[in-house]
């Protein structure tokens, strides 16, 4: 590692992780539907790559060096640098997807274009246009209007070449946005000989372009797919004039028409046609310009139709935590004891039950929870809407700027507040991260607390994907300072005091990155002494300049530095000065691991943590994060055996190494595929009563 190149760039780390989402759609071994899925996540990831990343790195470029980001000083070259590897995974893409076409016909399944239909298929086809898609559709004749249309993100168009096969007509372009947002992407079209054929929107529209255009007499077409992808990031001014609700409106209202950071075409397209259409909105190669196949929009591929398979893709089931299955009471366990949750694996409707109790509880006074990303049809919601009827008092603090949720949030929370909820929106310059709960209850007399701390959102869609941590918990010390983080949430800041003094709760913006230098500190003192010294360190990114040069103190003194980073991961993990090189892994799998787990080893002493953070800049200094500590030693062993698991996976693990080459963990011995394995100890523990 060159001494003054101490990180490995952010954005480069990101894009070598979405081809680790690359590799499981490559991987023979993944299910043929699975596979697909696992394009259209690599789309959507690197969709919204662009719309936050590289725009971020295109004002940079802008406004010179006064706007530099951490760990990254050259802007320009780091865009270059995206630009040569978005490129290089696109052709990987277009193989891979090639590979998956062939696989699907031998499967008897089939991706038909306008060109390859049967009379039964062209007649189906003509009738769909007709009743479902015509209305919905209104071409634009581009060369017609003096103010070109803006692309809107996240939408494909058609760019259309009309001619004629004897000359006499020039040609003309036309704009056709094809309408995914009111109809389905994907058509079914009718059965034929035992094989199932399907079509795409934008294909249907393709082959019934005669007919949208019969007015002018043309009788030659040519139509490729367009996509612009736009800054999505939200310019929050301070006019105190202006309410934080009424800035985020605002912003939101603007985002569609965020400046163009990417165009994507199809490599097919009229050449004349595509310098017409970069002149006209104003691109140049700085605008990140990538030749693509035919096909755009592949995150819709996430939803490919199921019912066209025999085979049928099988998750594994959640099952109701030991625990908690067939108890009476939820509220009554979690005050005997703290209970911990993994999902998937275990029921998030655990989750709902215990505010579902709550909201029905005669004894209970108040209930308060965070809510960041919530369910289409949130269950949470319900419950809390519930206990307001029933007479409790109830308050959400909802983050308004939850990226790409901000226009839901929005929503949720005129409902909440319609239903006689009290709700706050956190503050102008720092989001509420945490994912905390909290129950007060008067038993003889007596307020009793209790509650959950977890690592991911409360809601019940993405928990089924999602593998998360939720300790419930009656702990006294927890709950008192639970008690404190929401005092300060829900009083605009004003009880910021008494938030930073929580001695068991560690907290963003506070102290959470001094306790975990304070941690680090302590093992590589206990190294130094001769004594244990161990970190084990899980997240979805790291990214903090502090602590990456703290865990490389660490790794030089030889303390045992062990990662497992999904996503983003700057510190190198080898250098000829340290005694003992980092060990790291990444985890893709059929679960996206998002917990975040801390532990430190220094002597005797064992400090284990669940978290909302990533060790990023934005989560330790500019949001309110909540680690809590895992007090209870059954439940500690039980975290830590969820680690070893993980460290030993030899099926999905990649190897984070210094030249972010994504090389699997070499299988010696049996396939050990953590995921699975963790599903399997966790259905079979036997808890003591």
């Amino acid at each position: 590692m060159p001494e003054l190149q101490k990180f490995i760039k952010r954005d480069i780390s990101w894009l070598s992780f979405n081809e680790r989402v690359l590799q499981e759609a490559s991987d023979p071994a993944v299910p043929l539907q699975e596979r697909i899925r696992f394009l259209g996540i690599f789309s959507n990831n690197l969709d919204e790559f662009f719309r936050v990343r590289v725009a971020t790195l295109r004002r940079m470029v802008e406004y010179g060096r006064l706007a530099k980001v951490h760990l990254e000083e050259d802007a320009a070259g780091t865009l270059d640098q995206i630009q040569r590897i978005v490129i290089r995974q696109q052709e990987v893409f277009s193989k891979i997807w090639r590979k998956i076409k062939r696989e699907l016909k031998q499967a008897g399944v089939q991706l038909k274009t306008e060109k390859q239909l049967n009379g039964k298929e062209k007649q189906f086809v003509v009738q769909y246009f007709e009743e479902q898609v015509r209305s919905q559709i209104i071409p634009l004749m581009i060369e017609s209007i003096p103010q070109f249309p803006a692309l809107r993100d996240e939408f494909i168009y058609l760019a259309v070449v009309l001619s004629s096969k004897d000359g006499r007509l020039p040609k003309r372009y036309a704009l056709i946005e094809i309408p995914t947002g009111s109809l389905p992407r994907f058509v079914i079209l009718p059965d034929s000989n035992h094989e199932k054929h399907i079509i795409l929107l934008e294909d249907i529209i393709r082959f019934n372009l005669p007919s949208i255009f019969a007015y002018f007499g043309y009788d030659r077409f040519s139509a490729h797919v367009i996509k612009m992808t736009r800054d999505a990031e939200l310019d929050i001014d301070n006019d105190v004039s202006t309410s934080f609700i009424q800035q985020i409106e605002k912003a939101l209202k603007n985002r569609k028409h965020g400046r163009p950071v990417r165009f994507i075409y199809d490599r097919q397209i009229d050449p004349a046609l595509l310098d017409y259409l970069i002149k006209r909105l104003n691109l140049t190669k700085k605008d990140h310009l990538i030749p693509g196949d035919r096909i755009h929009n592949f995150k819709d591929f996430m939803s490919f139709p199921d019912l066209i398979f025999q085979e049928r893709r099988h998750r594994r089931r959640s099952f109701i935590h030991p625990l908690l299955h067939r108890q009476p009471s939820i509220t009554r366990i979690i005050m005997q004891r703290d209970v911990l949750l993994h999902f998937p694996y275990h029921d998030f409707n655990s989750l709902i039950d215990l505010l579902r109790e709550a909201a029905i509880d005669p004894d209970v006074r108040a209930i308060h929870v965070t809510a960041y990303r919530l369910a289409t049809r949130s269950k949470i919601v319900n419950a809390l809407i519930n206990a307001v009827r029933n007479g409790k008092k109830v308050y959400v603090v909802i983050e308004l700027r939850a990226r790409f949720n901000e226009e839901e949030n929005l929503q949720w929370k005129n409902k909440l507040e319609e239903e006689g909820v009290k709700v706050f929106v956190g503050f102008p310059n720092m989001k509420i991260h945490a994912k905390l709960g909290l129950i007060e209850k008067e038993v003889n007399g007596k307020s009793v607390h209790y509650g959950f701390v977890c690592t991911g959102n409360l809601n019940e869609d993405t928990a089924t994907y999602y593998a998360d941590f939720c300790l419930l918990t009656a702990h006294q010390h927890i709950m008192q300072e639970v008690q404190r983080v929401f005092q300060y949430l829900e009083s605009g800041g004003v009880h910021e005091k008494e938030a930073a003094e929580c001695k068991t709760l560690i907290l963003s913006p506070f102290h959470t990155r001094d306790k975990m230098m304070a941690h680090i500190a302590a093992c590589i003192k206990a190294r130094k002494h001769q004594r244990p010294a161990q970190i084990i360190l899980k997240m979805n990114a790291l990214s903090d300049p502090q602590l990456i040069q703290a865990i490389y103190k660490a790794a030089r003194i030889g303390v045992d530095v062990r990662l497992i980073v999904r996503s983003i991961c700057c510190a190198y993990t080898r250098h000829k000065s340290w005694a003992k090189d980092i060990q790291a892994i990444s985890i893709v799998d059929e679960y996206l691991e998002h917990g975040r787990v801390f532990y430190f080893k220094a002597g005797d002493k064992e400090n284990l943590y669940i978290s909302s953070a990533d060790w990023m800049v934005r989560n330790l200094d500019h949001r309110v994060e909540a680690t809590v500590p895992v007090f209870d030693e059954q439940l500690k062993a039980e975290l830590m055996h969820v680690l070893q698991l993980q460290l030993h996976d030899n099926v999905k693990a990649r190897i984070l190494d210094n030249a972010q080459q994504n090389k699997y963990v070499p299988t010696r011995g049996r396939p050990r595929r953590s995921q699975l394995q963790i599903y399997n100890y966790l259905s079979r523990k036997k808890y003591p009563a």
